[in-house]
């Protein structure tokens, strides 16, 4: 099992706490902050999935005029642990 507390940038949430087992799988996604609704229903999506799969999805994804995004903020936590 691989582990990660990413320091969120941009985004309303502080930090992604993710959990990526020796298969590539999404094991656990908890965000500090951010829209409780939106970023429970992410880790949810993202629960018992491949990590590249979610990734690839989700990179890229903007929230509003941000660059950047909690979804993107998380495809980036993975690409950094993977």
């Amino acid at each position: 099992m691989r582990t990660l507390d990413f320091k969120t940038k941009g985004t309303c949430s502080k930090a992604i706490h993710l959990e990526i087992d020796d298969d590539g799988v999404v094991k656990n996604v908890k965000f500090d902050g951010g829209c409780a609704g939106n970023t429970s229903g992410l880790s949810k999506l993202a629960i018992g999935r491949p990590a590249k799969e979610i990734a690839n999805i989700l990179r890229g994804t903007k929230c509003g005029i941000k660059s950047t995004s909690c979804p993107d903020q998380l495809a980036k936590a993975i690409d950094e642990l993977l």
